[in-house]
């Protein structure tokens, strides 16, 4: 076949080329972008054309809202609040996951108003206090999965508004900074402290996963963790010093799908991961105008 055959084949028309592209179901070109990050949805694919910019103004691109490593490179909870609520108006509420870095009460209590459809509520590190949660958790029955990781302004009341409002609850993830993060020693205080485990023993009880890296956890939490949580088929307690697996502990613990204990080196497993966001665009400053 000639090479002026395959330029018919293929159509030599750039006008016809981008016409066909233009021409998409938004719904389909979503499913396209959804797999660059937001980021870039935003501040480059939104250029392109109208067609393009309708689209990533439109809800199909934000039923998942993943700013996650954006939010790890902007480190300002500001920026990061502007950004989220600006996403969770152009879902026009149909999000059901948000996993953003760093979120503020701000941002917090607009997706919480906004989140009757989500599901997934991935927010590590944030600024969110007790208060803010007990306000707002009962707009948040639908959680399935719940990552408040490092956040050190929610205690046990936090944990319990979350229990008591987000019965479909089935994934927690509740880790806490290693020493070798440099924290205030405080956080670290040799004490145990078992009363956000009693709480998740007892509003949390369909928990099937859970994640309680470094924190405070004793064996009588742990105890009543898994008397209580009969679903619960994994758990990770790394770093829990306070636990020491006294009695039967082990062995029901070993029951378990996945148990990873106390005594494993937790840090270069997950700790590494929070810190360090890889990726060759990590060192790029991030504009305040990119989100917008």
């Amino acid at each position: 076949m000639s090479n002026e055959s395959k330029r018919v084949c293929f159509g030599d028309d750039k006008d016809d080329v981008v016409g066909r592209w233009e021409g998409l179901n938004p719904e389909i070109l979503a499913l396209i972008f959804v797999r660059i990050p937001a980021d870039q949805i935003v501040g480059v694919v939104s250029l392109v054309c109208k067609s393009w910019l309708e689209v990533v103004a439109g809800p199909y691109c934000w039923a998942e809202i993943d700013v996650e490593r954006w939010c790890r490179r902007c480190d300002r909870s500001d920026l990061i609040d502007s950004a989220v609520r600006k996403l969770v108006r152009r879902s026009k509420c149909t999000f059901r996951r948000l996993s953003a870095y760093g979120l503020g009460n701000a941002g917090f209590s607009f997706a919480a108003n906004c989140g009757q459809c989500l599901k997934v509520l991935e927010i590590p590190m944030s600024e969110i206090t007790d208060q803010m949660i007990e306000k707002h958790a009962a707009l948040l029955a639908n959680l399935t999965v719940l990552d408040i990781s490092y956040c050190l302004e929610v205690t046990f009341k936090g944990l319990e508004a979350f229990g008591k409002q987000c019965k479909s609850l089935i994934h927690l993830k509740r880790n806490m900074p290693p020493p070798s993060w440099g924290y205030p020693a405080e956080i670290f205080a040799p004490t145990t402290d078992d009363s956000e485990a009693m709480v998740i023993s007892e509003t949390m009880t369909g928990l099937h996963s859970l994640k309680l890296g470094f924190s405070r956890l004793s064996d009588h939490g742990l105890d009543a963790i898994l008397s209580n949580c009969k679903a619960l088929t994994h758990l990770d307690i790394q770093g829990c010093r306070g636990v020491d697996l006294d009695g039967d502990l082990e062995d029901r613990c070993g029951k378990l799908v996945s148990f990873e204990n106390p005594f494993m080196d937790y840090f270069d497993s997950e700790g590494s991961s929070v810190n360090d966001s890889s990726g060759a665009d990590d060192d790029e400053e991030p504009s305040s105008s990119d989100l917008e």
